[in-house]
């Protein structure tokens, strides 16, 4: 078994799109709409099987989670790069770019060489290599 996508609601749909294909060079499908429930979303593709689904829809509720801090459930994805010196490049491009940084580059008990950032909606991404 593999985890085929992860589906994330947004309310800035081009906003994010536009982030994981500039940043993390994901390809992204064609757009999908669906008129009656006022549907909309893309599928970003990476070099691995994994995608996620990026979805937006007005009466979504916003998240009642902050961020900055840890919580149940699902708390953040990584996305794998090729180097250490990637890791530490994209954190830095992206702290350059006005992105919070709320890890930085470094080797954890686990043996990644990771740095944890905040997308534009405030979803944590671990920088892993």
């Amino acid at each position: 078994m593999k985890i085929d996508h992860i589906a994330i609601w947004t309310y800035n749909l081009e906003g994010l799109r536009n982030f994981y294909m500039h940043y993390f060079d994901a390809s992204s499908s064609g757009g999908y709409y669906n008129h009656s429930k006022e549907f909309r979303s893309y599928f970003l593709i990476f070099d691995s099987d994994c995608r996620i689904e990026l979805m937006e829809r007005p009466n979504i509720p916003k998240s009642k989670n902050d961020p900055k801090k840890e919580f149940t459930g699902i708390i953040h994805f990584a996305i794998k790069v090729r180097s250490k010196d990637k890791v530490n490049n994209l954190t830095e491009e992206l702290r350059a770019d006005g992105f919070k940084i709320l890890g930085e580059p470094r080797t954890t008990g686990d043996g990644y060489y990771e740095s944890v950032i905040l997308d534009p909606d405030g979803n944590r991404i671990e920088i892993v290599a």
